[in-house]
C-alpha cells in the first residue's frame, strides 16, 4: 500500500514516543497491562511501528471525506470499508434468502468475548449505551428508599433510567459533585463515592471516561470500592470498547454498557454489554445480584429463571437470554463483529497508546498555549486519562459560559479550518454557571500534525473571538 505521507509525525519523536509509553503504562489500572518502564516502552514502539507507514494503512482502512478531519468520534464513529463491505454483502444475503433475525448469536458473542476478556455467556450486542444502561439498572431488584450514588456529569442514557426508577419505586438518587480539570487523583474520586455511600445504598453509578470532561475515572479501583461496601456497580463504559484494552473481567465491574458506533467503529445501533454472570474469586468474588430481563422473548412461559451461580461457572446464559429479543436487525451485529475482528488485527493496546499518546500531546500544547487551568480533563494523573479532551478554548475566560459563543467555534472550526470537534456543557464546582467546553477525539485516522494544525486553528479563532 503507498504510504500517506500526510501523517508524518511531530519532528519531536522522542517527546512523543514518551506520550505513547506514558499512555501504556496508565492502561495498567484499567486494563491489567503491564505498567513496567520496559513493557511500557514496548507497547510504544510497537505503536509507532513504521510511523507513518503503518498508520497510514490503518487510515486507509476508511472511507471519510477528504478535506475534514474528524476529532469527534466520541459522538459517532466512521465504519472501516471491511465493515461497510461485510454489512452490505449481510443485508443482501438475508434478502435474497429471505432470512429472519431470530438468535441468540453465540458464534459472535464468543469473538466479542475474546476481544474484551470475557465469557460469551456475559456479554450481549446490544442497540447502543443507553440500551445497556437500561438492561442494567431497570433489571435488577429495587425497593423503596433503596439508594444510588452517581455523579453531576452522567449522560442521558444512565440519567433515564435512574428517573424511572426513582418515580417506579421510589429510589433515591444521590449525585457526586465532581470536581474538573488537573488538580486531582484517582483516590480524590474514589473518596467522593465513598462518602457519599450509606447504609441504604444499594449500586454505584458512574461513568468512565465521563463524556463531558474526558476524565476516566477509575473503574477498577472504583469496583473495589463496591465489592467493599456490599454493593452493584454499573459503569457506562460508552467510550472503553475501541479506545482501551480492555479486560472486562479484570475490571472487576457488575455491569459495563458501551458504544458500538463510537471508537469501536462499528454500525450504528450497536452497543456492547458486559453482565457478570459468575463469581470471580481473583476479580470479583461478590455474589451476583439478583436480576431478570428487562426486554427478552428468552423468558420461561411458566416464569422461574434458573438460580443465578456461586462460583465460576455459570448456570445460566444470561447474555443469551437479553441477547434474544425477536427477530433482531442481524446484519448489523456481524458488521460489529468485522470491526472488532479489525481492531483485533491492528491490536488494541497499539490503539490504545496511539490514540491516547496523541491526546496527551493535544493536552500539553493547550497547556503551553492556553495554560493547564483552561483544561477541564486531567492530564497529570496516568490513572485519569482517556482519548477524549475538553478544556476553555476561549482566550477570555469568561466566554465559556456563553452557549452562542461556544456552539459558534464549533461551527467555525468546521467552516474555516476543516475540523470536527464539539462541545458539551458541565457544571463546574464554585461557578454559578455551566461552562461550554470543547471537546476533541484523537483517533485511528488522526495523527500528530492533524493535532499541531488543531492546536494552531482554534489558538487562531479564540483570538479572532476575543473581542468580539
Amino acid at each position: 500500500m503507498q504510504v500517506d505521507r500526510s501523517l508524518e509525525f511531530d519532528p519531536n519523536r522522542r517527546s512523543f514516543l514518551s506520550a505513547l509509553a506514558a499512555s501504556a503504562a496508565f492502561a495498567g489500572p484499567l486494563s491489567g497491562l503491564a505498567a513496567s518502564t520496559a513493557s511500557a516502552q514496548a507497547t510504544a514502539a510497537s505503536a509507532l511501528k513504521d510511523d507513518a507507514a503503518f498508520w497510514g494503512e490503518v487510515r486507509g482502512l476508511f472511507a471519510q471525506k477528504p478535506g475534514v478531519r474528524y476529532m469527534n468520534i466520541g459522538t459517532a464513529g466512521s465504519m472501516p470499508v471491511e465493515t461497510l463491505d461485510a454489512l452490505d454483502a449481510e443485508n443482501r444475503r438475508m434478502a435474497r434468502e429471505s432470512m429472519s433475525g431470530y438468535s441468540n448469536f453465540l458464534e459472535q458473542r464468543k469473538t466479542l468475548a475474546r476481544s474484551f476478556g470475557c465469557d460469551p455467556d456475559e456479554i450481549v450486542m446490544s442497540g447502543n449505551t443507553s440500551d445497556g444502561m437500561c438492561h442494567s439498572l431497570l433489571g435488577l431488584v429495587w425497593m423503596p428508599g433503596d439508594e444510588i450514588v452517581t455523579t453531576n456529569h452522567e449522560h442521558g442514557g444512565g440519567n433515564v433510567p435512574m428517573a424511572i426508577l426513582q418515580d417506579r419505586y421510589g429510589v433515591v438518587i444521590k449525585r457526586v459533585t465532581l470536581p474538573v480539570g488537573n488538580k486531582q487523583t484517582a483516590e480524590d474520586y474514589v473518596e467522593l463515592f465513598s462518602k457519599a455511600i450509606g447504609p441504604r445504598t444499594k449500586a454505584m453509578v458512574f461513568s468512565a471516561p465521563t463524556y463531558k470532561t474526558g476524565t476516566m475515572l477509575p473503574i477498577k479501583m472504583l469496583a473495589k470500592l463496591a465489592q467493599e461496601k456490599g454493593i452493584v456497580s454499573i459503569c457506562d463504559g460508552a467510550h472503553v470498547p475501541g479506545m482501551f484494552a480492555a479486560n472486562f473481567h479484570d475490571l472487576g465491574v457488575d455491569f459495563l454498557a458501551g458504544a458500538g458506533h463510537k471508537w469501536q467503529c462499528g454500525p450504528l445501533g450497536t452497543g456492547i454489554l458486559y453482565v457478570r454472570n459468575k463469581v470471580l474469586p481473583q476479580y470479583n468474588p461478590r455474589p451476583l445480584p439478583a436480576y431478570y430481563l428487562v426486554v427478552t422473548s428468552s423468558y420461561p412461559l411458566t416464569g422461574g429463571l434458573p438460580p443465578r451461580t456461586t462460583n465460576e461457572k455459570e448456570t445460566d446464559d444470561i447474555a443469551a437470554r437479553i441477547q434474544s429479543t425477536g427477530s433482531r436487525n442481524a446484519p448489523v451485529y456481524m458488521g460489529l463483529v468485522k470491526s472488532c475482528e479489525t481492531w483485533d488485527r491492528i491490536g488494541r493496546e497499539k490503539i490504545q497508546a496511539y490514540t491516547i499518546g496523541m491526546s496527551q500531546h493535544l493536552k500539553e500544547k493547550i497547556a503551553e498555549k492556553w495554560g493547564v487551568d483552561a483544561l477541564y480533563s486531567p492530564k497529570d494523573d496516568p490513572r485519569l486519562v482517556c482519548a477524549l479532551t475538553a478544556f476553555n478554548p476561549f482566550q477570555n475566560p469568561e466566554h465559556v459560559k456563553e452557549k452562542a459563543r461556544s456552539d459558534a467555534f464549533v461551527k467555525r472550526m468546521l467552516d474555516e479550518y476543516g475540523f470536527v470537534i464539539r462541545n458539551v456543557n458541565f457544571p463546574v464546582p464554585g461557578s454559578q454557571q455551566d461552562h461550554y467546553g470543547v471537546r476533541v477525539s484523537t483517533h485511528l485516522w488522526s495523527n500528530m500534525d492533524d493535532v499541531n494544525q488543531l492546536v494552531d486553528a482554534m489558538w487562531d479563532l479564540s483570538g479572532k473571538m476575543n473581542s468580539v
